[in-house]
């Protein structure tokens, strides 16, 4: 059965003072509809899961490698698949509205062991 959804009837995760987020998730796949204050800083770390980021407002400053050694700003529009397993960081410049997916599922983010966005 498939079910209808809009954004506005998914409830609001506040996981930290400056995030919040929405989430939908299938079998295979997860999707999330972040929301960031300025400023906000996701530390370095790294999953399993492959990574789609799409920037619907405001501007992303990501680092990957291990050692931070690229550097790349995302700008409204902006899309980027992160490769399974890819260290990466990300700086929030003015108040961020972004949509990433995830697959397979992020179990941390459902079952809310993703200490490292609740410091």
């Amino acid at each position: 059965m498939v079910e209808k959804l809009t954004w506005e009837t998914v409830p609001t995760e506040k996981v930290n003072p400056s995030m919040s987020r929405k989430i939908v998730t299938g079998e295979k796949l997860m999707i999330a509809k972040l929301k960031f204050q300025d400023g906000f800083v996701v530390p370095l770390h790294q999953h399993e899961h492959e990574q789609v980021t799409q920037l619907v407002s405001g501007q992303m400053r990501f680092w990957f490698g291990k050692n931070r050694d690229q550097v790349m700003d995302l700008y409204p529009g902006d899309v980027i698949v992160i490769p399974s397993n890819l260290p990466h960081e990300a700086l929030m410049i003015g108040e961020v509205e972004e949509i990433d997916t995830w697959a397979p599922p992020r179990q941390d983010w459902l079952d809310k062991t993703d200490d490292y966005l609740r410091r």
